[in-house]
């Protein structure tokens, strides 16, 4: 595969770095300069370097891993006032003795994927 047009296509940093869960800031310079094959992508998928593993588990996060540790939407984490990436350990924080707009929030969220899992079932029950 690694010979493919569809592999020889180039991403630009930004969304390399969105489809890796990272932060582009927060990734190395030689990264963030130059755009990045989907082989290459595919690559870093499969064999992250210290840079990557390290991102991944300590951050800074982008938003929306930021809202999936949560169990939030993005736009809950805009409507409580975080705008920035965090790290690991802030979301932890945050997990550990949630505000109230996170326990607002995260009822939300429960309550709509409640509700899109009736819709899907009575869907399901319509076939």
């Amino acid at each position: 595969m690694a010979g493919t047009p569809f592999s020889q296509q180039v991403l630009k940093p930004t969304n390399a770095a969105k489809r890796l869960g990272v932060y582009l800031p927060a990734t190395p310079a030689e990264f963030q300069e130059k755009g990045i094959s989907r082989a290459e992508l595919e690559q870093l998928e499969q064999n992250p370097p210290e840079w990557l593993d390290e991102l991944r588990r300590n951050g800074p996060h982008p938003r929306p891993v930021v809202a999936g540790r949560l169990g939030i939407s993005i736009g809950g984490l805009a409507r409580g006032g975080i705008t920035e990436p965090l790290t690991t350990e802030q979301i932890d924080e945050l997990r550990e003795d949630p505000p109230a707009w996170l326990v607002r929030e995260r009822e939300t969220a429960a309550a709509v994927r409640a509700e899109e899992e009736r819709i899907a079932a009575e869907r399901k029950a319509e076939d």
